[in-house]
């Protein structure tokens, strides 16, 4: 029986059964259809046929959140330097945000012959963990850090709690409007280093001066402006640049002077923000330093053939400009 015949008699695709054998990501629906076909049918692959993709193809396949994000294309960028300069290529693999597509574009790559994978990742589900699990060529993770993989990501907690304590130096009590939890550097971490500022400044942590938006300049927008119009803060900590620029737009509608009457501060360091009518105070996050280490990483566990985890964090430094007064 070949491969065909199989996957008709289980009722699903070439493609699935291939995944089925090569511990790929399937659906629980799938995987039972073929594991009952396999029961009846005694089926397996042949080892020549699993053994067929055995040569390096000098191709390194790179799965990215957005194209069109300056801190993507900085990534990229360091990426880019390192392999060309060992005669790598890259295959990019845009998800547009969608957390679904990067399972997607993981298991593709799987399958593709690549020789190895670096995640810009976003955040990890079950799904996530599953097809990780399945690679059989080396992954590095950039930006955020998973059990298990070797990873390049920044400080992003001490970041957050040195752009707060500087909001509460220059006088505020500021709030704060970050993202999604699920994302473990730019949700979790950077909230809880505003939370840990706010204690050690011995302010009160209210969870009516935290709101949580998109990563869009305009969501940031919406979610400052209902905040400023409900409570009225004297400063905001932003997660990131493009909500803090969404939120200095805001202040300017509700008539409110960024740097004056609302201390504003964004992590990333953006171009946008340094040249917005005033200048939005950032942390540098090197990001082409860690498109860099990641692709170095990576060459190391090809040579290594994928022994050893190693985990890279990077630092930061706080770009103080005239969003919290500084003039």
């Amino acid at each position: 029986m070949n491969i065909t015949e199989f996957a008709a008699l289980a009722g699903v695709s070439k493609t699935a059964v291939s995944r089925y054998f090569n511990n790929g990501y399937l659906s629980a629906e799938k995987r039972a259809a073929i594991e009952e076909a396999v029961r009846r049918t005694g089926y397996s692959p042949s080892e020549a046929a699993r053994g067929l993709r055995t040569r390096r193809t000098r191709q390194i396949g790179v799965v990215l959140p957005r194209l069109s994000g300056e801190s993507t294309a900085r990534v990229v960028d360091g990426i880019s330097l390192v392999l060309g300069d060992k005669g790598y290529r890259m295959l990019l693999a845009n998800t547009a945000n969608r957390p679904e597509r990067e399972v997607e574009y993981l298991d593709a790559l799987r399958q593709s012959g690549v020789d190895g994978v670096i995640f810009l990742a976003s955040i990890f589900t079950p799904e996530h963990r599953a097809v990780l699990k399945s690679m059989h060529m080396p992954v590095v993770i950039v930006a955020q850090q998973y059990d298990g993989y070797s990873c390049v990501y920044h400080d992003d907690l001490g970041a957050a709690r040195d752009l707060t304590s500087l909001l509460i130096q220059r006088g505020s009590h500021p709030a704060y409007i970050g993202v999604t939890a699920q994302d473990r550097a730019a949700g979790l971490s950077r909230r809880e280093g505003y939370v840990q500022a706010m204690r050690q400044a011995g302010l009160p942590v209210r969870t009516e001066d935290m709101c949580v938006s998109g990563f869009r300049m305009q969501e940031g927008y919406v979610q400052a402006k209902a905040l400023i119009q409900a409570r009225r803060p004297d400063g905001i900590f932003c997660a990131t640049d493009a909500i803090a620029i969404g939120a200095m737009q805001a202040c300017r509608e509700l008539g409110l002077r960024v740097g004056k009457d609302v201390l504003i501060a964004g992590v990333g360091d953006t171009t946008l923000g340094q040249v917005t009518a005033t200048p939005l105070t950032s942390a540098h996050l090197h990001y082409e330093t860690s498109g860099q280490e990641a692709a170095q990483l990576l060459l190391r566990l090809l040579r290594s053939q994928g022994a050893g985890v190693r985990n890279v964090c990077l630092g930061y430094e706080i770009m103080e400009r005239a969003s919290t007064g500084v003039l």
